[in-house]
């Protein structure tokens, strides 16, 4: 009951991001053909929502559901990781025709074809945890 609320969250988020048309295939291919501003919408406003969302946070204090202080660590500067991880990142996201969140929703609609793309996230995210330490950061 504890993360009832949690769910009813993703939930309601997944529902916008479908009838926002921020899963769709056919939405992506626009965005990187450079032949709609839907998604570049959608991803600044998601942009303004974290920056103020993060503010509130810092300025308020507040605490996570088990009454302790969020702690938000600053970043190690860099450029050429976020550069490699930018373009290792938008390249997964161009071939795939999604980004990692909406796998979910995806999956929920029953589109079962992402169920390749879920499988191949997290062996991907596994493959990273077991060569982590070894790679430049």
């Amino acid at each position: 009951m504890k993360f009832l609320k949690f769910i009813l969250a993703g939930f309601i988020f997944g529902i916008v991001l479908t009838k926002a048309e921020a899963v769709s295939w056919y939405r992506i291919y626009e965005m990187f053909m450079f032949q709609s501003f839907h998604m570049y919408g959608v991803i600044m406003v998601a942009i303004t929502t974290g920056v103020v969302g993060i503010q509130i946070i810092k300025r308020n204090k507040i605490k996570d559901f088990k009454g302790l202080p969020i702690e938000i660590v600053p970043k190690e500067k860099g450029f050429v990781r976020y550069i490699v991880g930018g373009i290792l990142f938008g390249l997964g996201w161009g071939l795939v025709g999604c980004c990692p969140g909406p796998i979910f929703i995806l999956l929920g609609a029953g589109i079962y074809g992402v169920a390749v793309v879920f499988i191949g996230a997290l062996l991907g995210t596994y493959f990273y945890g077991l060569l982590k330490n070894k790679l430049p950061h």
